[in-house]
C-alpha cells in the first residue's frame, strides 16, 4: 500500500443510477471543505456533505485541475466525486498525472460497465471498451470493430446512439447490432436490443451505455499477407503480396500512426496497415470511383474498419486529412512530384516515405527529390517469381520488377 502524502485528494465514486458512495467513504465526505464534481453528481452529493465551497466540472479539464491543486496545497480537504470506478475511464486517471500516484486516494464503486454486464449476463472481461467523449471522429470505435467481438461504447451528448448508428451505417458495418442500456441502477432503466437501423432516429436518455455486437465474423480474416486473389481489384492494380509485404516492413507502421495510401487501387496495403495501426488512423486514397467501390468492399468483407476510403484527385483530396506518421505511394505518383511533395510537406518530422515504382524514370525522380532536400533514403529492387504449374509440374513465374524507396524526413534544427 502506498503512503499518501498529507491531505491527499480522495476521489469517491458514486454507484451509477442510486448515486450512493462506496462504504467506508462517509467519513471522507463529511470531511469535505471543498467538493469537485460535475453539476449532476454535485446536485445529488450525500447529505454528510457539507462542503465550503464547490466546484463545477464543466469544460476542459486543465484549468480545474490546477484549481484543486491549488486548494490542495492551501491546506484545504479537496473531495472529488466521480461516476462509479473513477479509474475506469474517469476522472482518476487525469488527477493522478497532474497530483501523483501518492497525493490521490480512491474510493471505487460499481462501474458502469459491470452493472451493464451484469444486465446481459457477459463476463465483461470479453468486452472492449472504447470512449468517444469529447471525440469528433469514432476512430476507437472502429478500430475496436475489426478486433473485438462486442464493444462497449461510453457516449457523450454529441455521440448519441443515434450518432453512432448512422457512424457505422455509413462506413458501412451491416454485421452488427447494438445494445442501449439506459438509466443503469435508477429509475426508468431500460435494455434495448436493436438493429442500427432503427436506432439512427430514435430518442435515447442522456445515461446511457452502447454495446455493439458483431453479429457474423469477417468473410476474411484481418492479417499481414492476405492472398491477392483475395482482393476485389482491376487485374494488374494491385500490390501484390511478396512486394506488399517488404514495403509495410520498410514502412514500419507504429500501432497509433496516421498512415496515408496514396493511389491506393484495390486498398491492400492499407487494409494490412490497419492491422498494425490499431491505435492510429489509416487513409485510402484512390482517384477512380470504380476503385474506390473496390476499397470499400474489400474493408466490408474483411472487416478492416479502421480504413477510411477518400475518392478524389490528389492532392486536393489531402486537404483535410490529417497529418501523417507513414505514407505509403503505390500509384499517384504521375509524370511529376507535385503528389509527392505535398505527402513529403504534410508528414511530420521523423516520419517516413514508402513508394513504390516500376519505371526508371519514376525511380529517378523520386530519388532526386530526396537527394535534393538531404533526406535520408535508400532503395531495393524486388523481384519475386510465383511456382504455376505447368505439364504436372511447376515452373516459377516472375513478376515485374519493382523499386521500392523508402525515405525519412528529418527532424527540425535545434
Amino acid at each position: 500500500m502506498f503512503d499518501k502524502t498529507n491531505n491527499p485528494v480522495h476521489v469517491v465514486g458514486l454507484r451509477p443510477g442510486a448515486l450512493t458512495p462506496p462504504a467506508g467513504a462517509e467519513d471522507v465526505l463529511a470531511r469535505a471543505q471543498v467538493l469537485v464534481a460535475g453539476r449532476r453528481l454535485l446536485d445529488a452529493a450525500p447529505r454528510v456533505c457539507r462542503p465550503e465551497r464547490s466546484i463545477a466540472v464543466a469544460g476542459p479539464l486543465g484549468p480545474i485541475l490546477e484549481e484543486i491543486g491549488r486548494e490542495r496545497a492551501a491546506g484545504r480537504f479537496v473531495v472529488v466525486l466521480a461516476d462509479g470506478d473513477p479509474l475506469f475511464f474517469g476522472l482518476g486517471k487525469r488527477l493522478i498525472e497532474a497530483l501523483g500516484a501518492e497525493a490521490v486516494v480512491v474510493h471505487p464503486n460499481l462501474c458502469t460497465l459491470q452493472m451493464a454486464a451484469a444486465r446481459m449476463g457477459l463476463p465483461w472481461h470479453d468486452v472492449r471498451v472504447v470512449s468517444l467523449h469529447g471525440r469528433k471522429d469514432f476512430t476507437p470505435l472502429f478500430a475496436a470493430l475489426a478486433r473485438f467481438e462486442r464493444i462497449a461504447v461510453f457516449t457523450d451528448p454529441e455521440n448519441t446512439p443515434a450518432t453512432i448508428a448512422q457512424a457505422l451505417l455509413e462506413r458501412g458495418v451491416v454485421d452488427a447490432q447494438l445494445i442501449v442500456l439506459e438509466n443503469l441502477g435508477g429509475p426508468g432503466e431500460t435494455a434495448r436490443r436493436m438493429r442500427m437501423e432503427e436506432a439512427w432516429d430514435l430518442p435515447f436518455s442522456d445515461l446511457n451505455l452502447v454495446m455493439v455486437e458483431r453479429t457474423a465474423p469477417p468473410e476474411i480474416p484481418l492479417m499481414l499477407g492476405i492472398p491477392d486473389h483475395y482482393y476485389f481489384h482491376e487485374k494488374g492494380l494491385i500490390t501484390k503480396l511478396s512486394v506488399r509485404a517488404a514495403g509495410l516492413a520498410m514502412l514500419g507502421v507504429m500501432p497509433d500512426s496516421v498512415v496515408w495510401d496514396m493511389g491506393a487501387g484495390c486498398g491492400s496495403v492499407a487494409i494490412e496497415a490497419s492491422h498494425l495501426a490499431a491505435e492510429g488512423r489509416v487513409f485510402a486514397i484512390e482517384r477512380e470511383p470504380r476503385r474506390a467501390a473496390m476499397i470499400r468492399e474489400n474493408v466490408r468483407r474483411i472487416g478492416a474498419w479502421l480504413v477510411e476510403t477518400v475518392q478524389g484527385e490528389m492532392p486536393d483530396s489531402l486537404a483535410k486529412l490529417p497529418d501523417p506518421d507513414r505514407v505509403f505511394i503505390g500509384g499517384g505518383l504521375g509524370r511529376d512530384t507535385r503528389n509527392l511533395a505535398v505527402a513529403c510537406h504534410r508528414i511530420k518530422p521523423g516520419g517516413r516515405v514508402v513508394a513504390h515504382a516500376i519505371l526508371l524514370d519514376t525511380l529517378m525522380r523520386v530519388k532526386d527529390y530526396f537527394q535534393t532536400r538531404n533526406w535520408n533514403f535508400g532503395v531495393t529492387q524486388l523481384q519475386a517469381s510465383q511456382a504455376d504449374r505447368l505439364a504436372g509440374d511447376f515452373r516459377l513465374r516472375a513478376q515485374n520488377p519493382v523499386f521500392i524507396v523508402w525515405a525519412d524526413k528529418p527532424a527540425p534544427a535545434q
